[in-house]
């Protein structure tokens, strides 16, 4: 059996620079995540938390295991273990205004459409999504929408499909929406609630790597690329953007965090509003 080494009292004055900058060059390539110079503590933490989890003696040795390991299960733990995943329900309250005021009453004359919301974390947004369909199309939401969420991270993928959440969660919300999309949880699920079947039915969850070629056949009239983009830099966030437009139908919106934008990044998208883009077009019926 492996014998575990001790995590250094300071684990970032023990991280080599040759090795955190073989993890930054890991993260970029992998996942487009630029770490940035002072993020040594956050990498050398999660680096040995890792290495205990999967008995390797030292982070070293994990890494370079991770190395060997491309596409596999170690590289993905990795992604994982370096992505940061904070999120809200109802996150940006005016984006969720704008879809029930502008884009709903267009898309309800569909017949189907599906929405992609592709870095989707521990599953808020995708929830919040699929219980503002259900408010505004009543029961033709599950007959006629399709709410696609990916992320890189499967740990968070796991998370989000199960759809329990802790009760504080939605302390902030109406009772009268928590009576209609809610279960209680009881026994060793008391203090949590979980979205009922009609709400998670909703939602298909995937992992999808933004990195990679898209493996969507799908054109969407609405993205959600919301307070990711802020991990990548400019030359990343180019790539993702046209990835994504090419995945928009003409005349389909492109969501992004309030904090974000496009600006300096050549683009083909029209600004509607704050972090709201439309493709020039016009939507098929």
């Amino acid at each position: 059996m492996l014998k575990h080494a001790p995590e250094p009292a300071s684990a970032a004055t023990r991280l080599r620079p040759s090795l955190f900058a073989a993890v930054r060059n890991f993260a970029y390539r992998a996942a487009g995540i630029d770490l940035q110079e002072g993020k040594q503590l956050m990498v050398a933490a999660r680096l040995w938390k890792r290495a205990r989890a999967h008995g390797f003696p030292t982070a070293d040795d994990y890494f370079a295991a991770v190395q060997r390991d491309p596409g596999g299960a170690l590289e993905i733990d990795l992604i994982d273990a370096l992505t940061t995943n904070f999120t809200s329900f109802f996150r940006e309250p005016a984006h969720f205004e704008f879809l029930r005021a502008r884009i709903l009453p267009q898309l309800r004359l569909r017949s189907s459409f599906p929405i992609w919301t592709a870095a989707s974390s521990t599953g808020e947004e995708p929830y919040s999504i699929a219980v503002t369909l259900l408010e505004e199309l009543g029961a033709d939401a599950g007959r006629r929408a399709r709410v696609l969420a990916s992320d890189i991270s499967t740990k968070v993928l796991d998370r989000a499909s199960a759809g329990i959440y802790p009760e504080e969660r939605f302390r902030s919300l109406p009772p009268d929406w928590r009576r209609r999309y809610l279960l209680r949880g009881t026994g060793e699920q008391a203090g949590n609630y979980r979205f009922r079947p009609e709400v998670r039915n909703l939602i298909q969850f995937q992992r999808i790597n933004l990195m990679e070629s898209l493996p969507l056949e799908d054109r969407f009239p609405l993205i959600f690329l919301r307070n990711i983009m802020i991990y990548f830099d400019r030359p990343t966030q180019a790539r993702v953007i046209a990835a994504l437009t090419e995945k928009l139908e003409p005349g389909g919106y492109l969501f992004l965090g309030h904090s974000e934008s496009l600006n300096g990044i050549s683009h083909q998208l029209d600004h509607i509003q704050v972090a709201i883009y439309r493709k020039p077009g016009e939507w098929g019926a």
